[in-house]
Parts: structure tokens; sequence; C-alpha cells
């Protein structure tokens, strides 16, 4: 069985109850040393006119000396049950206070930490703006919002030189392809040599092309704001991607299972993007497959969440076994299994970081796992919307 959490609210119940109780065991313990002072009863001498008597007289006395015995052990008793009684509701009203003393003192704490949680890198110009007093509570809200504007200029930044970089580094492109074509269409012969290198030049040139429209893809994904949401069918997207790598399916003599590519499946987003992120588990799919293998299709809704249900996008495709931990990494940028995977090193390792990206921003989640017969199972799941049909109607 698993430890309950330590946390800092049992940790101060524990002690304010302590302190509670032990203040309550102080004071019983005081009012029984005074309650139960031992009250002893002295004999007197007989005085003068009492020797006769003296028997009688002792007799009566030893007689009380019984009942106030008995009396007193009965009060005894008495107040050392009441003790008891109180010595146990006493813990518990320990408990009671110390827990609520505990919630009291931890209330700034908490409101911190439900204010941060809600604090992502989509909404970094959030700040806590604690109130009250300067005490240690309003300087760490007020170190966290510190740390907050850093993390905001930090992203802002990183966003500029990515898009700033990857449009001028397209001109350079663009300029040396330009130049390539040139060279080629002179009328005197190209040596054969000199075109296979344009060749390889002129596709390694579509490979950083494509590498840095990925990272505007990821940049605009990751921190950019989505416009044009649209209401849009999973499964039509997954027709257009499949049509779109038909080839590339058709090369690997690759065996397409469709289960449900249904309508039902309805999200609302960027279009672009969306489609972008569809072409792209397609993509991967294909690319990092045996020849003769097999790519297994699923889009449906699933209202089984109760939030108002999720539509779910399943590409499973077969293969050798992968290891779990390797491929839970597949999500991040420049992460790929390579020719362990497919005996080729295709790819730039950001098809999957573009999806986990645009499932994220569009408050969707993706989710790798490794087949334990072998294979890949890639899980998308997005917020479900009313198709269009159903809003008209």
């Amino acid at each position: 069985m698993r430890k309950p959490r330590r946390t800092v609210r049992m940790r101060f119940t524990v002690l304010y109850g302590a302190l509670f109780l032990l203040s309550g065991v102080g004071l019983l313990a005081i009012t029984n040393l005074v309650g139960l002072g031992g009250e002893q009863v002295t004999q007197s001498a007989p005085g003068p006119g009492q020797v006769s008597t003296l028997p009688a007289a002792a007799e009566q006395i030893a007689l009380l000396q019984a009942q106030l015995a008995g009396a007193h052990e009965t009060q005894a008793r008495q107040v050392l049950a009441g003790s008891a009684v109180a010595l146990a509701v006493m813990a518990v009203v320990s408990a009671i206070l110390g827990r609520i003393v505990a919630g009291r003192v931890l209330r700034p704490l908490r409101t911190i930490t439900a204010a941060t949680r809600r604090i992502s890198a989509d909404n970094l110009h959030e700040r806590l703006a604690a109130a009250g007093p300067a005490d240690e509570v309003k300087d760490l809200a007020d170190t966290i919002d510190g740390l907050l504007e850093r993390l905001e200029g930090s992203f802002a930044a990183q966003r500029r030189f990515v898009a700033n970089a990857s449009h001028e580094l397209r001109t350079p492109l663009a300029t040396m392809r330009a130049s390539l074509d040139v060279a080629l269409a002179k009328p005197d012969p190209v040596p054969a040599q000199t075109t296979a290198l344009a060749g390889r030049l002129r596709t390694e040139l579509d490979q950083v092309d494509r590498l840095l429209e990925g990272f505007l893809l990821l940049a605009r994904a990751e921190h950019g704001a989505l416009s044009d949401r649209v209401t849009l069918s999973l499964g039509r997207l997954l027709s257009v991607a499949l049509d779109g790598h038909a080839a590339g399916i058709a090369a690997k003599g690759l065996t397409v299972h469709a289960d449900a590519v249904l309508d039902t499946a309805w999200t609302r987003g960027n279009g672009t993007l969306l489609a972008q992120m569809v072409g792209n588990v397609i993509d991967n799919a294909v690319t990092h497959n045996v020849h003769g293998g097999w790519i297994r299709l699923s889009a449906g809704a699933d209202l089984t969440g109760g939030t108002g249900g999720t539509a779910r996008l399943v590409v499973e495709t077969g293969g050798a076994v992968l290891d779990r931990e390797q491929v839970e990494r597949l999500g991040r940028p420049f992460q790929r299994l390579g020719a362990d995977r497919t005996g080729a090193g295709d790819g730039s390792g950001l098809g999957l970081s573009i999806v986990a990206a645009v499932a994220a921003a569009h408050g969707g989640d993706l989710d790798l796992r490794a087949r334990p017969e072998g294979g890949l199972l890639v899980i998308v799941t997005l917020p479900l919307a009313a198709s269009p049909v159903e809003v008209g109607a």
C-alpha cells in the first residue's frame, strides 16, 4: 500500500495539535495535583475532662477517618475518570483546532499555488499580484511575479529568434537553388559529376527548407495565438492526408486498414495547423515503416470522459519491438529512433513534436505507446465539437 502523502498542512496539524494537547495535559495535571492533595486528619490530644471518654472518642474518630478516606478515594476516582474523558476530548479538539489553524496559515500559499498552476507558456503575461501586508508570503508572490516576467521575455525572444532566423535563412537558400538551376541551364554540356552534385545539393536544400518550415510551424503552435478557428472533421483530414501520401504508401507496399474513419470526430481549431498535425502523423507512419508493412487508422468520438467528450485519432503501425522510454521522448524536438527503428535515418525529428505542440495548443494531447508485439501506437485527442449539421439544427 502507498504511504499517505506528507503535506505541510499535515505537519502543521500535528504540531499545533500536539501543542494544544500538551497544554491540556499540563492543565489537567496541575488541577489533579491541587485537587488531590492529601487531606490529613490529625488526632489532637484530649483536653481536660475528656479522659473518661477517650475510648469512645477514639472509636468515633476512626470511623470518621474511614468515611473520609472512602470519600477521598471515590473523589480521586471521579477526578481521574473526568480527567481521562477531558483528555480524550482535548485530543479531538486539539486535532480540529490544529487543522483549522494550519489551514488559515497555509491559505495564502494555496492561493499562490493555484494561480501559478493556471499560468502556462500561453498566458505568461498574467501575474499573481498578491495583496496584503509586506510579509514573507507577499515576498514569495512578488518573487514568482518577477520570475514570470523574465520567462515571458525569454519566450518572446526565443519566438522572435526562431521566426526571424527561419525567414532570413530562406533567402540564401533560394539564392543557392537559383544558382544551381542557372548552372544546369547553360547551353554548354554539363559534366555528369556536376549534374549529380547539383542533384544532391538540391535534395539537401529541400531538406533544410523543410526543417525551417518545421521550425516556423513549431514556434507558431507552441507560442503563437490560434486564429481563424473553424470546425473540422478529423476523419476528413485523415482521408486528405492519406491521399497526399498515396505515392509513399504504394512505394513501400503498405497495407492500410481503416477501422472506423467516421465523421463523428469533430473538433474546432486552426485548419492549417490541424491539417499539418494529421499529415505529420500519417507521414510518420509511412516514413518510419517497413516495406510491406501495415497501417491501421481510426477516427471517432469518445464520450466516456464526462467533460464534453474528445475527438480521437488513432494511427497504429507494425514493426520491430521498440523501447518504451525512447518512444515516450519522440514527442520532443529532434528525438527520433532513426536506423534502430526502420533501418533508415530519414526525418528531422520535428514531425511528432509538431503534432504534440499543435494538439496542446488546441487543448488536446499526444500519446505515444510502443506496442508489445512490435510497432508504434499514436493517439491524438482533441476537444470534441459539435458538427456543423448539429449546430445548424
